[in-house]
C-alpha cells in the first residue's frame, strides 16, 4: 500500500512521537511534520502530485483534516482515502469513525496487511469554495473563539494543556459566551431558504416527511437562532451529537436551527448533548443546500475553525465525497 502521513505539529498532542510510530510500523511511508498551512501545501505540491498515495493518514484534529481536504481540493487533486488520527481538541470525524490512538491505529493497520481497507463515506459541507465536515453561526462559533481566546491567557504547558479539551470549552461556555448574551442584544434573526430539491424534516417520531411547499427557493424557516449550521457527520466534536440525523438521507445535508434562548440551551444541555429528539425550538431540515439571511453580522466556524463575521451564508453539498478509514471494523478484522 501506498501510505503517506502527515502530523499537524501544533495540534493539540501533535509530536515527534507519532513520527516514531510510522518509522516503526511503516518504515517506506512518506511523512510530513508541518506547523504551518504554507508547509502543508508545499509537501502536497511536492510530494503528492506526481504519485498519490493510496491511503493519506493525518494526525491533528477537525482542522488539520479540513485543512488538508481544502488543499488536496485546490491543487486539483482527487481526494484518496484517509485515516484520521486523533490529535486534536474536539476530533468529531475521528471519534465517528472509532479512531484509537495514534499507536494503536498505526499497528492495526500494520497487522491488517494486504487486506481490503474497510472505509465508510462521508459528505462534506461546502461554504464560499472550502469544505468541511460541519459548518455554523451563532453560539458555537463563539465559544469557539471564547475559548481560544481563555487559553491564551493560560501560559505554555500543562497548564494550558489542562484546560485545552472539553473542561476549557465549558468554562469559556460559562464564563464568556453565556454571560454574554444574558445581558446583550439576544439572538439573531435569520431568514433560511432552500437552494436545492425538495426539503425534508423529521416528525415527532423521528420519521422523515416532506416540507409542505418547501421546494426550490422556499423559505423553509425565519426566526431567532442562537445556533443555525450544517453538517454531515453526527457529531460536532467531545461526543457532542449536534447533528444527530446527518446520516439519515444520502445526499442531504442536515440543516438545524435552535430557536431558544441561552439559559434554556443550558437547562436542556444533557439532551442536547445526548442529540435527543424531539426537542423544544429546534427545527431540521435535510436539504441539498441553503442560504441563510440574518438581520446582523454573525460569526461563522468551519469545522471549529473561525471563519470570520457573515451576514449571508450560503451552505451546500459538495458533490465529492471522502472516504475514511472505518477503524471500528479494521480492529474487528484484525482481532
Amino acid at each position: 500500500m501506498k501510505l503517506a502521513v502527515l502530523v499537524n505539529l501544533r495540534a493539540r498532542r501533535g509530536s515527534e512521537r507519532v513520527a516514531e510510530l510510522v518509522h516503526r510500523f511503516f518504515p517506506r511511508a512518506r511523512l510530513a511534520l508541518t506547523r504551518s498551512l504554507e508547509e502543508l501545501r508545499t509537501w502536497i505540491a511536492q510530494h503528492l502530485h506526481t504519485d498519490p498515495p493510496a491511503l493519506l493518514l493525518a494526525g491533528g484534529g477537525d482542522g488539520t483534516i479540513t485543512g488538508l481536504l481544502n488543499e488536496l481540493k485546490d491543487q486539483g487533486l482527487a481526494l484518496p482515502a484517509l485515516g484520521v488520527l486523533p490529535l486534536g481538541t474536539g476530533n468529531a470525524w475521528a471519534r465517528v469513525t472509532g479512531a484509537p490512538s495514534p499507536a494503536r491505529a498505526l499497528a492495526q493497520l500494520a497487522a491488517l496487511g494486504d487486506r481490503p481497507l474497510p472505509l465508510r463515506a462521508f459528505g462534506l459541507v461546502e461554504v464560499e469554495g472550502r469544505v468541511a465536515p460541519f459548518a455554523g453561526t451563532g453560539w458555537d462559533a463563539e465559544m469557539v473563539k471564547d475559548f481560544k481566546d481563555r487559553l491564551a491567557g493560560f501560559p505554555a504547558g500543562p497548564v494550558r494543556e489542562a484546560h485545552a479539551g472539553l473542561r476549557g470549552y465549558l468554562a469559556a461556555m460559562l464564563t464568556r459566551t453565556v454571560p454574554r448574551h444574558l445581558m446583550g442584544e439576544g439572538s439573531p434573526q435569520v431568514s433560511v431558504y432552500n437552494l436545492g430539491g425538495e426539503a425534508l424534516t423529521l416528525d415527532a417520531q423521528g420519521s422523515l416527511r416532506p416540507v409542505p411547499h418547501g421546494g426550490k427557493g422556499a423559505l423553509l424557516y425565519q426566526g431567532s437562532a442562537g445556533v443555525a449550521g450544517a453538517a454531515t457527520t453526527p457529531e460536532w466534536g467531545f461526543g457532542f451529537k449536534a447533528y444527530p440525523f446527518a446520516e439519515a438521507v444520502p445526499g442531504r445535508l442536515s440543516v438545524r436551527v435552535y430557536s431558544a434562548s441561552v439559559l434554556e440551551a443550558v437547562r436542556h444541555a444533557v439532551p442536547l448533548w445526548r442529540g435527543a429528539h424531539p426537542l423544544p425550538n429546534m427545527h431540521d431540515f435535510l436539504v441539498e443546500g441553503v442560504r441563510m439571511e440574518f438581520d446582523r453580522d454573525v460569526p461563522l466556524q468551519l469545522a471549529g475553525d473561525l471563519a470570520g463575521m457573515r451576514r449571508t451564508v450560503e451552505l451546500r453539498l459538495y458533490p465529492e465525497r471522502v472516504q475514511l478509514v472505518d477503524w471500528r471494523r479494521v480492529a474487528q478484522l484484525v482481532a
